[in-house]
Formats: structure tokens, sequence, C-alpha cells
């Protein structure tokens, strides 16, 4: 009667602790860290665990693998929130490494203890794995209170983020952890995944329409995944039903589904027509669009980075203010959320529309990559080179430069920067709209200044 107990339990878990892989075998994505001799797949093969960073998108397998980890490496699991907890809990998990190193029982602990850390645990020590969530929500004395531990070998530790740990991480525990970069679940990935819990968790039969709409809702994000089908499992059993289609998904999920397929042609489409509204200088076509795909769902972090975007390539140095603009409502956005953080961006947005208009240095930029990869490798010019020892100064590297500051007005006239031979190539050519009005007028002076010269 146990086995059969134990499986009804099984059954009221929810759908993703019941799709959650038991082996490295069965995670679904991530082959580029976990297949054959893939980097990830080595460490755990290897039986020695070190210290390790996932950083990616949410719900692509972070908190998964790190479990994994501690399985096969029979070690105690301990997580821990960075959202939540405090130096208190870092100090609870030194006590129970400290614990489980001494082979001590870890029973009646904070944290979850997996199958094969618990078998260890009956042959005396062992080793400990702390996983910190959202570990970029520590401030720097919280992440510097784990490096004595990390460096004395007392545990493992593993962080999971969806910041740059580059940023959002110390500098001294970020060199003492490998950084595995997790990349969101393919649309291949997601199908698996629904496969998978179609049976695990009893679900109709989902026609290709609808299929293809979850898999865009997902957006990589298998959490997400997992729940909006545990939601459609409870409804279409209460209804019944034998299949999913297209039209009852929308009418069981509504507005969280509607309007936006995020890899189908609508969702370009609009964006395009956002970025066109910017461009051509018509804030209430920007708003409209902006408005349209926030309601259909789309993610504002995704809309602020299409503000940045427009700044450096429409509006550019005719107004560099812009850009500042654009960075400072993308923080605002993260500081706040929706829907405060939305107006930050909305008044960007208007902003930009309005503001004036260059692309000059976008073209030139694309300009001078274009030149760059046809053309051969230039030496660069001896004036032009670094003399930091006595050999190179004696080999005329640097010999004859002019220092700029030392000139009347802070300009060398005449002095070339280019390689020898190489003919200006005017990349860059300001349009006469916003502060390019001036510098196209400096630049004339300064061309001025130089044909004299010559």
């Amino acid at each position: 009667m146990k086995p059969q107990a134990g499986a009804a339990a099984q059954g009221y878990a929810p759908l993703a602790e019941r799709l959650r892989p038991q082996t490295l075998g069965e995670v679904i994505g991530q082959q580029h860290l976990l297949g054959e001799g893939m980097a990830l797949r080595l460490a755990f093969e290897s039986g020695q665990p070190h210290s390790c960073i996932f950083w990616g998108p949410p719900g692509t397998g972070k908190t998964t693998i790190a479990r994994l980890m501690a399985d096969a490496f029979g070690a105690q699991f301990i997580a821990i929130s960075a959202v939540l907890g405090g130096v208190k809990d870092i100090r609870e998990a030194v006590e129970r490494a400290q614990a489980a190193l001494g082979g001590d029982s870890v029973q009646g602990s904070v944290g979850p203890v997996q199958g094969g850390a618990r078998q260890g645990a009956l042959l005396g020590a062992r080793r400990t794995i702390v996983f910190v969530d959202e570990v970029h929500r520590f401030n720097k004395s919280q992440q510097d209170a784990f490096l004595p531990h990390v460096e004395s070998g007392l545990f493992t530790f593993v962080g999971a983020t969806t910041e740059n740990p580059s940023f959002e991480v110390n500098s001294a525990l970020l060199s003492r952890a490998a950084v595995y970069v997790l990349q969101p679940l393919s649309a291949t990935d997601l199908k698996q995944i629904v496969a998978k819990a179609s049976v695990v968790g009893s679900l109709p039969a989902i026609e290709n329409d609808a299929l293809e709409r979850l898999v865009a809702y997902a957006d990589g994000d298998a959490r997400r995944l997992i729940n909006t089908l545990e939601t459609l499992a409870v409804a279409a059993g209460s209804e019944k039903r034998v299949e999913i289609t297209d039209a009852w998904l929308l009418r069981v999920l509504g507005e969280r589904l509607r309007r936006f397929d995020k890899e189908g042609e609508q969702f370009y489409d609009t964006i395009s027509a956002l970025h066109k509204s910017v461009r051509g200088s018509d804030p209430d076509a920007a708003l409209y669009w902006f408005a349209r795909m926030l309601d259909g769902g789309v993610d504002p972090r995704y809309l602020a980075r299409r503000l940045i975007r427009m700044a450096t390539e429409d509006v550019g140095l005719a107004d560099p203010r812009a850009l500042r603009l654009a960075l400072d409502a993308n923080e605002v956005y993260e500081r706040l959320g929706s829907p405060e953080g939305e107006l930050a961006l909305a008044e960007c947005l208007v902003y930009l529309a309005v503001a004036p208009k260059s692309n000059a240095v976008y073209k030139a930029f694309n300009e001078a990559r274009a030149f760059v990869k046809k053309d051969g490798t230039r030496p660069v010019p001896m004036h032009l080179r670094n003399a930091p020892t006595k050999l190179m100064k004696d080999l005329d590297y640097g010999r004859g430069y002019r220092y700029a500051h030392d000139e009347e007005g802070g300009f060398a006239a005449g002095e070339s920067y280019l390689p020898d031979g190489m003919p200006a190539p005017g990349f860059y050519r300001p349009v006469r709209r916003g502060l390019e009005i001036r510098i196209a007028d400096k630049l004339d002076e300064l061309r001025r200044l130089n044909h004299q010269q010559n």
C-alpha cells in the first residue's frame, strides 16, 4: 500500500516538481554545457565540484543543474535566496557545512537534501554545496562573507543570476568561480517539455497552432511554460476536454496570450512600426505602438533596450542627451517595475521622437567596419606608435609625434593619424541638425587649418 500512497502524493505535487530531471541526461536544453564533452558535463564526470555561477534568463535550469550537481557529488545541498536571506542564512550554512564535514547528521536542516547526499550522510563526512539564488541581490559585504569558506574548501559555492556577473558579483568572488552562461530554451526544447508534461500531467492533445502559441508565449522560459501547462490541465479537466485548441487557449488564458506571437511576423511588424514612428518624429504614433506592445504582453525590458538602440541609431550626436535619458529610463524601470516604471519609458520615447535626428555616426561606423573588413592590415605609422622602452625609442617609435595639447588651440594642424598612404575616408559626415550643426562647423574649421598647414 505504501507505494500507492507515494504515487498519490506524487500526483498532487506541482507539475514543475514532477517534471524536474533526476539525472543529467534528463535535462532538456543547455547542451552547449551539458552535452558529451562539454564543459559542465566534464565537471560532473570529474567527481570534483568547483565553485561556479550560472548566468542566464529565468526558467533555463539554473536551480535544477545545481541540485543535480549535489546529487552527482553526494553533497549536502543548502539553498539560500538572496531576495529573502541575509548574513544569518550564510552563517547557518557555514555551521551546517561544518557539521556535515564532521559527519554530523543534517536532518531537520532548512535546505533540501538530495537523495544521493542523504545516503552520503550515513557514511560520515561529506561535501556541501551552498546554492545562492539571485546572488546579484546580495550586497558587497554579504558576498564577501562567502570568500573565506570558499577558499578554505568548507563548501562549494554555486550562484545563480539573471544579471551580468561582471557588474553584479564582487570581483573577488567572481575570480574564484567559473561562469557558465545558460541560454533561453529553444522552441524544440520547449516542445519536448510539452510532450513530457502531456504524459506526466495528463494533458489532453494540443493542436499545432495552440502548441506554437504556447511555445512563443514561454519565450525560452521553461518555468513559465510549465506553470501555463498546469493551468491548462486544471481547466481542461474541469471541462472534460479531449483537445486544447488555439481558440480555447486564448479564451482560458485571456490577456496573457492576447495579440502577440513573440516569434511571429506581427511582433516584428509592430516593433518596426514603433521604431519608424520615433525616427519619423511622431510622438503620438510612437506612444500608440508602445502601448500596443505593452498591452500584448511584451516584456518592458525589451522595449527599454530598443529605446537605447533608437537613441544611438536615430538621434545620435544630434542630441547626445537622448542616450543618457534612455539609460536612465532603463534604470528607473528596473527599480520600479510595472506599471510605474513604464511611465519613464514612455517619457523617454516621446523625447526620442521629438529630438533632432542624425544617423551620421551609425552610417560612419558601418562604413568603417566594411572598409576594415575588405582592406589589408596597414601598419601603424612610426610617429603614432607607443615607445615605453629604450629599444623602441631607438627604433624611432613615437618620433615626430606632436602632442596636440601643446599646440595652438589644442590642435596639431597638418598632423596625420591614418596609416601612411591611406586617403582620408570621410566616414563621419555630420548632418545639419541639432548639436551636429556645431560639430560640422568645428570639423570644417579643423580641415581649413590642416589645409593651410599643408
